[in-house]
């Protein structure tokens, strides 16, 4: 296994913890939890990738990297993996542990900014653990809207959250809601979702 894809000790799952609940303290609107997702859930969202076509895979708030280490797991190469944290210190501490994944320090509501780098590039899916639930539903459909965008018809944004109905309402844009999975293993229990547009005949 490659650095950082190995198990976490327990000094070190407590030292995620503590730096992720120093986070929330810090700017609780930018992090959806008091402690980071679980593996089981981080697992479960990192399912939806495709290692075997060696496409990007674009990752929105990894946070302490939890889901990071799952998307890795997975198989996707870490130079195919871009992900987009707000928080610097989290960067920092993320590079460290992942120095071959494309982070990015940024706002996700800005993304011809962040993925100016990919311009032009297609993303096979979208990993996301953003808390939309924090910003205003026009914001929400607007950035579905800009992912799918990115993204081949039929492939999907897969997002959690701690509500129990989607983040991102149908119906008001071009895309389908369909829930993927209620992950009661989390704290608090999260539910994904799955964004996408339909395939092309």
């Amino acid at each position: 296994m490659g650095k950082g894809l190995g198990k976490k000790t327990l000094a070190e799952r407590f030292d995620a913890e503590l730096r992720f609940f120093r986070g929330w303290m810090d700017k609780p609107k930018e992090v959806g939890s008091v402690i980071p997702t679980s593996g089981v859930t981080a697992r479960r969202m990192a399912s939806i990738v495709r290692p075997e076509r060696d496409d990007l895979v674009l990752e929105l708030g990894p946070g302490t990297g939890v889901i990071t280490r799952a998307i890795l797991q997975r198989g996707i190469k870490p130079e195919n993996l871009v992900s987009v944290e707000y928080s610097s210190e989290f960067v920092e501490r993320l590079q460290a542990d992942f120095p071959d994944v494309n982070f990015v320090t940024g706002d996700a509501f800005d993304l011809d900014n962040v993925l100016a780098p990919w311009k032009g590039r297609s993303f096979d899916s979208v990993v996301s653990a953003i808390p939309l639930l924090n910003f205003p539903t026009n914001d929400r459909v607007t950035l579905v809207e800009r992912l799918l965008d990115l993204l081949p018809a039929g492939r999907p944004i897969v997002q959690i959250t701690y509500g129990a109905v989607s983040p991102v309402p149908a119906g008001r844009g071009s895309y389908s809601v369909e829930r993927f999975d209620f992950v009661v293993r989390n704290i608090p229990p999260a539910h994904l979702w799955l964004y996408r547009r339909p395939s092309r005949a």
